[in-house]
């Protein structure tokens, strides 16, 4: 089986897109992560869902775990929201990372091992640059499991 076979149509995001609306998108329709195009329709990224969690848990809070603790539960429940009025672009990871993009013609065991090298639950499909969808790992471990 190859990736094109894989491939469903997946959400995108631009660089603009409000981080609230991301994560928005990745909860609504229980997502792994987005994949980030450009004015063209080409993946400039992929977006993992713990990117965006990043930029909304206060920086205190990963660096010293114990510190979130002592924040009360109402203000715990809506961290989200600390998400308002940032944008995609902000979620990106400071150094950029191998894309996980393939073309169509990939087996199985070169999205699994573009997914493990990566460590990107989410790989961009293409043909000629443009987006024809993507696979995410539970596809791919869906079909591996059935063989």
């Amino acid at each position: 089986m190859r990736a094109r076979d894989l491939a469903v149509d997946f959400p995108t995001v631009t660089l603009d897109t409000p981080a609230l609306e991301a994560a928005r998108l990745l909860a609504d329709r229980d997502l792994p992560g987005l994949i980030l195009v450009d004015e063209s329709g080409r993946p400039l990224s992929i977006l993992p869902g713990t990117q965006v969690l990043r930029l909304a848990v206060p920086a205190y809070c990963q660096d010293d775990p114990a510190l979130a603790r002592v924040v009360d539960e109402a203000h715990a429940d809506r961290f989200l929201h600390r998400l308002g009025g940032k944008s995609v672009r902000e979620c990106l990871p400071e150094q950029p990372r191998e894309l996980p993009v393939t073309d169509s013609k990939a087996t199985v065991l070169e999205l699994a091992a573009l997914m493990a090298r990566t460590r990107s639950p989410l790989v961009a499909v293409v043909d000629d640059e443009r987006l024809v969808g993507a696979v995410t790992l539970q596809s791919l471990l869906d079909h591996a499991l059935q063989l």
